[in-house]
C-alpha cells in the first residue's frame, strides 16, 4: 500500500486482489475488519473501504455509542451491522475522513459534508462523507458512489412497452422528462442511463448536480456551490446560455428552478429532472405548489417517471412453491389494471410459482442479491395535456393516466413476481 495523500486513497493492486479474493460476503468483510483493528488507522479504514467496494455495498456508518461504536453497512437497500468495535478507534476513523474529505479537524459540533475519492487498480470511485455530532461523539456515513452501478437503459429491469416509451421520449428534441421517488429509489441511475444512451457528438449534454455523482466522459457537468450563490437556478440560467440540446437537472426544489427548467423545455431543449413525491401523478400537484400554473405544466412535460428498488431472489437458495389461494386472489386485482396484449407476456397468476427467500452465503443470508427498478409512467399527448389544465387532484389523475394505458407501480412490481425476479413482501414493502 502507498501512503496515502488528503482527497485520495491509493490502493495498490496487490492489496486489492488480496481484498477481492477474501470478501465474498459480510461474514468475510467482518473477518477482514477484526484482523485489521489492530493495524494503524490508515491501514483499517483501507481495509474497510477496499472490503466495501468489492461486496458491493452503498453506503457505510461509523456509528458512536455510549461504549463502543459500531461500523454497519447498506447492502441492496437494507442496513447490516458488521463489527462492534473500540469508541477510540472510532474517533481516529472519524478524523482520518475528515482529513481526507477536506473537513474541519477542530470541529465536532456541527455536521460537515465532504468527499474524497479511492484511486483503485483500473477505476476511481467517489466517497461522499458526511459527519455528526451525537450524544456519544461524532458519527460519519459514507456513500461509496462506485462508477460500476452505471448500468445502461437495457439493465434497468423495463418491461418491454416501458422500454420502448422511455427509448422514443429521451429521444425527442425538446420537452422535459421527470423521474420521481424517495432518496434511494433509483432515480440518478435512471437519468444517468438516459444520458448514456442518448449521448453522441452530434449534441451538447450539460448537467448541473448537487453534487455530481458520477463522472461521465464527453457531458459537460457542473456542481452547485450555494456558498458562491451557484445553485440549480442560477445555474440553469447560465447552461441555456451554452447553447445545449439535453440539460439535466439533478432535482427541482423551487419554483425559479421549475419556471426556468420548463421553460427551456418548451424552446427548443430536452430537459431531464428529478422530483420528490410519492407517484407519477403526485408531479403535477408538487408543482402546483410550488406555485407554477397547471396551464404550463402540461405542454412542457413529456413523460413523468416513478420508481422504487426492490431486492431480487437469489437464485442460488430460493426455493419454489405453488403460490396460495391468497397470493393467487392478491396478484389478480392487481394486474387488473394491465393490457391483455401485456399480460399475455407473462405466466398466468394461476400457475404463478413464488420463491421462498432461504438464504446462504452468496446472499448474505438474506434470501436476496441485487434489486431492480419497478415502474410507473404518465406519458403525455394532447387529452392529458388538457386534463392537467383543468387542475385535477393527484388521484384523478391517477385515474385517468390509468385509462390512458398507465401500469400502477405495484402491478409493475407484481409482473416481476409473475416472472421470478422478485416476491410479493418485496413490491409491498416498496410500493405501500
Amino acid at each position: 500500500m502507498q501512503q496515502k495523500i488528503s482527497g485520495r486513497i491509493e490502493i495498490e493492486k496487490t492489496f486489492a486482489e488480496k481484498i477481492s479474493g477474501e470478501v465474498k460476503n459480510l461474514t468475510d468483510f467482518h473477518q477482514l475488519i477484526s484482523s485489521s483493528l489492530d493495524k494503524d488507522i490508515s491501514y483499517t479504514l483501507q481495509a474497510i473501504l477496499a472490503g466495501s467496494v468489492f461486496l458491493g455495498c452503498s453506503d457505510l456508518h461509523l456509528e458512536a455509542q455510549e461504549e463502543q461504536a459500531k461500523l454497519r453497512t447498506r447492502l441492496d437497500g437494507c442496513l447490516h451491522d458488521v463489527i462492534v468495535f473500540d469508541s477510540k478507534k472510532q474517533s481516529l476513523l472519524v478524523s482520518r475522513i475528515k482529513l481526507l474529505s477536506g473537513l474541519k479537524l477542530n470541529v465536532e459540533d456541527k455536521p460537515q459534508d465532504g468527499r474524497f475519492s479511492i484511486s483503485m487498480p483500473d477505476e476511481e470511485i467517489e466517497i461522499r462523507a458526511s459527519t455528526l455530532p451525537t450524544e456519544y461523539g461524532e458519527t460519519a456515513v459514507l456513500r461509496i458512489l462506485n462508477p460500476k452501478n452505471l448500468i445502461n437503459l437495457e439493465d434497468l429491469g423495463l418491461r418491454e412497452d416501458l422500454y420502448e416509451t422511455f427509448t422514443s421520449e429521451i429521444k425527442k428534441p425538446n420537452g422535459m422528462i421527470i423521474v420521481t421517488g424517495p432518496t434511494g429509489s433509483g432515480k440518478t441511475t435512471t437519468l444517468y442511463a438516459f444520458l448514456k444512451k442518448i449521448k453522441d457528438p452530434e449534441i451538447k449534454i450539460i448537467t448541473i448536480e448537487d453534487p455530481i455523482e458520477y463522472h461521465l466522459k464527453d457531458i459537460s457537468q457542473t456542481q452547485t456551490a450555494a456558498e458562491k450563490g451557484y445553485d440549480f437556478a442560477s445555474g440553469l440560467k447560465s447552461i441555456v446560455r451554452q447553447d445545449p440540446d439535453v440539460i439535466l437537472v439533478g432535482e427541482i426544489r423551487d419554483a425559479e428552478t421549475a419556471e426556468i427548467a420548463l421553460q427551456a423545455s418548451l424552446t427548443g431543449h430536452l430537459v431531464f429532472s428529478t422530483l420528490h413525491t410519492n407517484d407519477a401523478a403526485g408531479t403535477v400537484s408538487r408543482l402546483a405548489s410550488m406555485g407554477i400554473k397547471a396551464c404550463n405544466i402540461g405542454p412542457a412535460i413529456n413523460l413523468i417517471i416513478a420508481q422504487r428498488l426492490v431486492r431480487k431472489i437469489c437464485k442460488n437458495c430460493a426455493e419454489p412453491r405453488p403460490a396460495s389461494i391468497e397470493e393467487i386472489s392478491k396478484i389478480e386485482n392487481f394486474l387488473s389494471a394491465v393490457p391483455a396484449e401485456i399480460l399475455k407476456r407473462y405466466p398466468k397468476a394461476e400457475d404463478l410459482v413464488v420463491y421462498e427467500p432461504k438464504g446462504c452465503e452468496k446472499c448474505n443470508n438474506t434470501g436476496y442479491k441485487g434489486r431492480v427498478g419497478i415502474y410507473e409512467a404518465i406519458k403525455r399527448d394532447s387529452d392529458l395535456e388538457n386534463f392537467i389544465a383543468s387542475e385535477p387532484t393527484i388521484s384523478e389523475l391517477s385515474k385517468k393516466a390509468i385509462e390512458k394505458g398507465m401500469i400502477p407501480m405495484k402491478a409493475d412490481g407484481f409482473l416481476k413476481v409473475l416472472e421470478g425476479t422478485t416476491t410479493i413482501e418485496e413490491i409491498e414493502k416498496a410500493a405501500g
